[in-house]
């Protein structure tokens, strides 16, 4: 499915946002990305942050097979998503999913930004500053400096040792590679059977192409759980009020 007013323009960054997850563990009928949020459904606050950026050129959505008329419709129509370009079927895996955004994505793009279309409160800010960060370094990723303790565990749930957390951070989106970088880790997954990754970032880190991190924000928290959901409402009632 194709926004004909943006298709043939040349752009710098494209976003790319999979969000084809289902409400499994969310204990939802409704898939989760589709659950409301103060009025809108999660999906849509996601997608408007980067609509309103102005150093993102296009956006190109992927959701499940079923949801893709219900999207153009409901999500995009709706609420005047016009740099949404696609909006294309994703694949079992959320791999699978980013693997098919990206062969939508134009050859003339130069970088792709990753999201989760589960991350409602990523900030306009946040975003900026890791496609600024792309103009310095070849691929970005956000995250946050681990402030708990961590242990290693046996089979059995006992400690085997305690690890020093100084160099661990846990790994948020956005994140921004050059569109021919992310294009073949993708490619490569595929080809070898990389099927462990959790984020981009790890297949490009086994193209051997060093990743920058930067800080990324406490509040920009994935949606995957009902709890996550519940402080999801909370943070939302409170920019609101």
């Amino acid at each position: 499915m194709v926004n004909q007013n943006l298709t043939d323009a040349p752009a710098q960054v494209t976003a790319v946002i999979p969000a084809a997850g289902s409400g499994i563990r969310m204990g939802s009928r409704k898939s989760k990305q589709f659950l409301d949020l103060s009025g809108k459904p999660l999906l849509a606050v996601t997608l408007g942050h980067f609509q309103e950026c102005h150093l993102v050129d296009r956006i190109i959505l992927v959701v499940s097979p079923q949801d893709v008329d219900y999207c153009l419709q409901q999500i995009v129509d709706t609420y005047s998503l016009s740099k949404v370009v696609r909006v294309i079927s994703g694949g079992k895996r959320r791999q699978d999913s980013v693997r098919n955004g990206l062969e939508a994505v134009a050859h003339t793009c130069r970088w792709v930004l990753i999201h989760d279309g589960v991350r409602p409160f990523v900030t306009e800010d946040l975003i900026q500053k890791v496609i600024s960060a792309a103009q310095s370094f070849r691929a970005v990723t956000t995250g946050l400096p681990i402030t708990e303790s961590v242990k290693e565990i046996d089979s059995q749930g006992r400690i085997l040792r305690s690890i020093d957390r100084s160099d661990l951070w846990l790994i948020q989106t956005p994140q921004i590679f050059r569109r021919e970088d992310i294009h073949l880790a993708h490619q490569e997954a595929l080809k070898q059977g990389w099927e462990e990754a959790t984020d981009d970032a790890f297949l490009v880190e086994k193209m051997g192409i060093p990743v920058k991190i930067i800080k990324g924000e406490e509040g920009n928290i994935k949606v995957t759980t009902h709890h996550d959901l519940q402080i999801a409402r909370f943070l939302m009632s409170n920019k609101s009020a």
